[in-house]
């Protein structure tokens, strides 16, 4: 006969209130390059805290009644990276959510004050190996569409990650189970909720796992 974990249940409600509590009406919003994880991660994270989750690039893609590499191919990089600060903002305005946001938006230092402001970054780190592997599986990169998208994505790591590097959690993104890298951001999460109540300190919560 199989018994129930009630202590550990009890102690997994307790952990997603204090997170929620120490959130208050702020969102937690992923960022990263393309293929760390921020969707799929992202939608169970929602889930574990009880949130509504959103990806940005389809909210994009819904405000232009078009594709990604539609907007890209139809009206340049600029004219989306305009749209995607103004649809990040918008988000950001309404109540609590889990967001997935493109890998080049937290670039942006407008939404980056924005994330500041209203939500708590979440850098999902991945090597160069895992993010290759990733995109490959996929065709709807922009950015990759060039002969050589080894050096493309090489060249994004060094360009995006000392910005990203500024997020207030950071986890590693690898191949194992989903549920690991969102158990990590938990604890991430919920040691910057006990320390920013025990100390009254802001904490970059980094050492969340690496």
């Amino acid at each position: 006969m199989n018994r129930v974990d009630h202590k550990g249940e009890d102690n997994g409600r307790e952990s997603v209130a204090r997170i929620r509590a120490h959130l208050g009406s702020r969102s937690i919003v992923m960022v990263g390059l393309m293929g760390c994880g921020k969707t799929s991660v992202g939608r169970r994270l929602a889930a574990r805290l009880g949130l509504p989750f959103v990806d940005a690039d389809e909210e994009i893609e819904k405000a232009a009644s078009m594709s990604i590499p539609e907007i890209f191919a139809s009206h340049g990089e600029p004219y989306f990276r305009e749209g995607e600060r103004k649809v990040i903002a918008r988000l950001l305005s309404g109540d609590p959510i889990v967001l997935a946001t493109g890998g080049g938006a937290f670039m942006n230092a407008e939404t980056r004050e924005c994330v500041r402001e209203r939500g708590v970054s979440v850098w999902l780190d991945a090597d160069l190996e895992v993010l290759m592997r990733r995109v490959s599986r996929r065709d709807n990169r922009p950015l990759l569409k060039t002969a050589d998208p080894r050096a493309v994505m090489r060249s994004l790591m060094n360009e995006r990650y000392p910005v990203y590097a500024t997020a207030d959690v950071h986890v590693v993104s690898r191949e194992v189970a989903h549920e690991v890298i969102v158990e990590e951001i938990m604890a991430a999460l919920l040691a910057r909720s006990v320390e920013t109540t025990g100390s009254g300190a802001h904490d970059h919560a980094s050492e969340g796992k690496q």
